[in-house]
């Protein structure tokens, strides 16, 4: 187990691959941690050297008091990244990973050489939406949301088999603290401008399923990048790389076979 500690903040963290590997860094949705990625990283080549992360208020990571910003999101990795020697890495965000990605690209482009943005926009939601959920979750727990949620997240065929009810199980486990204090950072986020001024390889991956961030949204953001490619993983949801682990992938290996990664 790695934790580091930012300024006080202790947040956990897991890197795998041989040390003169090419640095990808990956960022996980709200309300999981860094197992969500579990299901493709035995796919993906193997001169890759990993940093998985749980954001704070998530997984093992530190629940801090408090009103978080995406700054605060940003700075975490940003301080993570600085620690572990990542520089010049390949991002990958899902959803708020997403966001994190386009902030900490238009902050340190020492940091990110190429982005995923899977199942994500430059702004996800309005304020009044997020604000009814954070009420939600605030009043019952993850418990009062969940339906709702798993509706949006997966697909009704991945719904109905045995491995939904381990990963509903999983997202149950997020701290309600944690989730509302990042699902505020989001409410609060609009990366339009920002993301509209990046210029570096960017691929966009969606699922057609997607009730969260639809790909529509997905597009409308990459449109915002020139010369970003854009990826539909039909059939999944929010989470393609847990519905079709190895379709994300092989989309995946694609993106960093032309970014140079043998």
């Amino acid at each position: 187990m790695h934790i580091a500690n930012l300024d006080g903040l202790r947040l956990h963290y897991k890197i795998e691959g041989p040390e003169d590997g090419t640095p990808v860094v990956f960022a996980n949705s709200l309300g999981t941690d860094l197992r969500m990625w579990d299901p493709i990283m035995p796919l993906l080549p193997a001169g890759l050297r990993t940093l998985r992360y749980d954001k704070r208020g998530h997984g093992l990571s530190d629940v801090p008091g408090g009103r978080w910003s995406m700054g605060n999101l940003v700075r975490d990795v940003e301080q993570l990244m600085d620690l572990a020697g990542f520089k010049d890495a390949i991002f990958v965000g899902l959803s708020i990973g997403g966001l994190i990605a386009q902030g900490l690209a238009a902050k340190r482009l020492d940091l990110v050489r190429a982005l995923v943005l899977s199942n994500t926009g430059a702004k996800i939601g309005t304020r009044d939406m997020w604000a009814d959920r954070i009420k939600t979750v605030e009043d019952g727990g993850l418990e009062a949301a969940v339906d709702a949620t798993m509706e949006r997240w997966f697909s009704a065929k991945f719904r109905a088999t045995e491995e939904f009810h381990g990963w509903q199980n999983f997202h149950l486990r997020t701290p309600a603290r944690g989730w509302t204090g990042c699902a505020d950072a989001i409410a609060g986020t609009d990366f339009i401008s920002s993301t509209s001024g990046l210029r570096l390889p960017t691929l966009g991956i969606a699922g057609s399923e997607d009730g969260a961030t639809p790909p529509d949204l997905v597009r409308e953001t990459l449109d915002l990048i020139p010369g970003s490619q854009f990826h539909l993983i039909r059939g999944a949801g929010h989470l393609p790389c847990i519905e079709a682990p190895e379709e994300y992938a092989a989309t995946l290996t694609k993106f960093f076979a032309a970014q140079g990664v043998t």
